[in-house]
């Protein structure tokens, strides 16, 4: 599937506010395909020029369901100081989190919002995450913290139809959390 800003489905869209299905494992070749395109797609939206060139939002995460897909598939790719955390994962679930919250400094962003939403997205500072990851090809256990946990747990919303913003309060946006750990 091409995947570029045309084909990303926007919030006014209510099938963004629909729960996604589980899919069979082993994957089917429909389901692989459209998983591996959309790994390309933040992998490729991270370039600059191949971004231009293709049209593309810079992203470090997308979910089936942004593409009209109401399906338990997620892609996430977040470059750290020393490596770069990449996952193609089908049916995610976080299965552990930590008390400890974190949060953006300047809030999130997502490639299905355009309007402005400011505000701290309040997520765990450390989670677990089972899901099958179709870059190793088998079951896997991640332990994310930092920013990888938090477009983890942006992307797994995703499927139960949660933006980033409905975690925003609305009586106090930018409030903080002292204990909190701000990325």
């Amino acid at each position: 599937m091409k995947i570029n800003s045309e084909t990303i489905v926007l919030d006014s869209d209510p099938i963004l506010r629909s729960k996604s299905e589980k899919v069979t494992l082993p994957l089917n070749q429909e389901d692989k395909d459209l998983l591996m395109d959309m790994l390309t797609y933040v992998r490729e939206s991270q370039d600059d020029q191949i971004a231009q060139e293709k049209n593309l939002q810079p992203a470090v995460g997308i979910a089936a369901i942004q593409l009209g897909i109401p399906k338990k598939l997620i892609a996430v790719v977040v470059p750290d100081e020393d490596q770069v955390h990449e996952v193609a994962l089908a049916n995610p679930q976080i299965v552990s989190e930590s008390v400890q919250a974190s949060y953006l400094a300047n809030g999130e962003g997502c490639l299905s919002v355009k309007g402005e939403h400011p505000g701290h997205v309040f997520r765990h500072a450390r989670i677990k995450v089972r899901g099958y990851d179709l870059i190793q090809d088998k079951n896997v256990t991640i332990s994310a913290e930092g920013y990888f946990a938090i477009a983890l747990q942006h992307e797994i919303d995703h499927l139960s139809g949660i933006l980033f913003y409905d975690r925003i309060d609305p009586k106090d946006p930018w409030k903080e959390d002292e204990e909190a750990e701000v990325i």
